[in-house]
């Protein structure tokens, strides 16, 4: 190639390459481009997720009529420490899932996740902090989606009470699945057994529940103790009548049986001594005769204890019926629970 026309190849690469623009700069390379166009390519595939974060007062938001936080517990006391880490923070660092509300004169939101945040950006603001404002994430999604995005959320936080998370269950079974406990497992991505530990503490009576000081501190160890007591209509009757005595007794000595394990082992023992399955002087033995723990989403009989005597219990699991390694760690767990509880 001549000397002239390499000149000529020479300058027209690099004219490909950069470009002198009018005002002498050179336009943005073809590589900065290709990322841009790669980003917008990604979030619009799904791929990247872009969220929008907006400060607003939290007297315009309401609490969602699906969450599972009971607001009307939430105090001071039970949530200083965020309080606190917001104040010092000048700010909230993470944001509340909200959704948008229409033709709504005085809301503009309602909260899906979030009620400690804003109670306690609220508490703030009524005391001296009205610069703080609260930290939103809006989102559209269908009612269904906002429950399984509010259980998600709060299924780790050990605030959540039991009792809470429960109520929410049971309410969301009816609302969202037609009353199907497998879907809704599904749904939720738990197993049917977890899943149903937590109806079951929902479904307890109030004649039950009024034996301790607070229903929020009845956990699951302790429905699993008490939930054989209540399903025979003898045993049954027993159990209330104890827990109203017990509540009777709490009404005039505030101090008497405020722990919940302890609670759940007077309900426990009334049966026992009621129907003669306790010897005296000993905390706990096992029935005797057969007796059968079941599956509650079918009913089918997976483990049958024999309590031969005081000393000696035969085990025997349905193997057919135990369906996987999951089931069958759950029958062993529903066996320990129901000779030797976890003491508190």
């Amino acid at each position: 190639m001549s000397g002239k026309n390499r000149a000529f190849a020479d300058g027209l690469t690099a004219a490909i390459s950069g470009v002198t623009g009018r005002q002498g700069q050179s336009r943005p390379n073809r590589s900065i481009i290709n990322d841009r166009t790669n980003r917008l390519a990604e979030v619009a595939s799904g791929k990247v997720v872009t969220r929008t974060h907006e400060f607003i007062d939290p007297a315009r938001c309401k609490m969602w009529e699906g969450h599972n936080r009971d607001y009307a517990a939430l105090s001071y006391e039970n949530c200083r420490e965020l309080i606190e880490s917001i104040r010092a923070q000048g700010r909230q660092e993470v944001p509340a899932i909200v959704r948008r509300l229409t033709n709504n004169p005085d809301f503009d939101f309602e909260v899906i996740c979030g009620a400690r945040r804003h109670w306690s950006v609220s508490w703030l603001n009524a005391n001296n902090y009205r610069d703080i404002k609260f930290l939103v994430e809006p989102r559209e999604m269908e009612d269904e989606e906002a429950f399984r995005i509010a259980d998600l959320e709060n299924r780790a936080r050990e605030d959540l009470t039991d009792y809470e998370r429960a109520k929410d269950y049971l309410l969301g079974l009816d609302r969202y699945y037609h009353g199907r406990q497998k879907t809704m497992a599904d749904r939720l991505n738990v197993s049917e057994a977890w899943l149903s530990r937590y109806l079951d503490l929902a479904r307890l009576p109030e004649a039950v529940t009024r034996a301790f000081v607070s229903p929020h501190d009845i956990r699951l160890k302790h429905v699993m103790q008490i939930k054989p007591l209540i399903k025979e209509s003898a045993s049954r009757e027993v159990v209330y009548e104890a827990a109203e005595r017990i509540a009777a007794l709490r009404s005039k000595d505030q101090n008497y049986l405020v722990e919940p394990a302890a609670v759940a082992r007077e309900l426990e023992n009334a049966v026992a001594t009621e129907l003669g399955h306790l010897r005296r002087g000993s905390a706990r033995s096992p029935k005797r005769g057969a007796v059968a723990i079941t599956r509650d989403t079918d009913g089918k009989e997976i483990v049958k204890i024999d309590a031969k005597s005081p000393k000696r219990l035969q085990v025997t699991f349905m193997l057919a019926e135990l369906r996987s390694r999951e089931e069958m760690e759950e029958a062993v767990k529903l066996l320990t629970d129901r000779y030797w509880p976890v003491q508190e």
